[in-house]
């Protein structure tokens, strides 16, 4: 089961979070059909955010097709978004953590990576556009 986190500090509104996180746990394989979101009442007391918050991300995954909710049972995959080249995420994930431990012992802190890699991540995109 996903367990959701918030970053204060993203300048994204909670429940596009949740709708990001459920969305990236499909694309990555770690949630399947079937699997069930932790329930509203679930969320609402890990992270200490408003019901109508859960329910709004959930309203908006179940409009998506991505998720089914169940009255008085739950909230349920129903789709994913797990590309073919899952089986590739393995080496690229062993490869990144070998980049993060690098950048770590560069001396960079968790902001100054993230502005790096998002940096590079979108100049790579431009790139591939022109």
């Amino acid at each position: 089961m996903i367990e959701f986190h918030l970053d204060g500090r993203s300048g994204v509104s909670p429940y596009l979070q949740l709708v990001q996180q459920v969305r990236q746990a499909l694309r990555l394989g770690l949630l399947h059909e079937g699997d069930q979101l932790p329930t509203v009442k679930e969320v609402v007391a890990h992270l200490a955010i408003n019901a109508n918050t859960v329910l709004k991300a959930y309203r908006e995954l179940e409009h998506e097709g991505l998720v089914a909710a169940r009255p008085g049972v739950g909230t349920f995959v129903t789709a994913t978004l797990a590309a073919p080249s899952l089986v590739a995420h393995g080496p690229l994930r062993l490869e990144l953590q070998r980049w993060l431990a690098k950048a770590r012992r560069a001396g960079l802190d968790e902001e100054s990576i993230e502005a790096l890699f998002m940096t590079t991540f979108r100049n790579a995109a431009q790139e591939d556009i022109a």
